[in-house]
């Protein structure tokens, strides 16, 4: 899996899981993702800023400073789905 297709997977789950701490299916899933970036991509250093409309990472990779921007919409669909599917939300 390239960088950009990791990147914007490890951020869509990465925002499920924040919202859902409890969810231990989204916590496994963001650390299989981010372990995919820092071994695979050798990525260090993430940071997330979102705005109205983007995410920005900014992170390293191999001793670099690099930045992606994600459209709000994009990251945000997959939290939406879940939270929309009745059966993901019972307590």
């Amino acid at each position: 899996m390239n960088l950009q297709d990791t990147m914007y997977n490890w951020l869509s789950i990465k925002v499920v899981a924040n919202e859902r701490q409890d969810d231990q299916a989204a916590q496994d899933t963001y650390a299989f993702f981010l372990e995919i970036l820092t071994e695979d991509h050798q990525v260090s250093d993430l940071d997330v800023e979102v705005s109205q409309e983007y995410y920005v990472v900014r992170y390293r990779q191999n001793g670099k400073e690099d930045s992606k921007k994600f459209p709000v919409e994009l990251i945000e669909a997959l939290l939406t789905s879940i939270e929309n599917e009745p059966k993901y939300n019972h307590q």
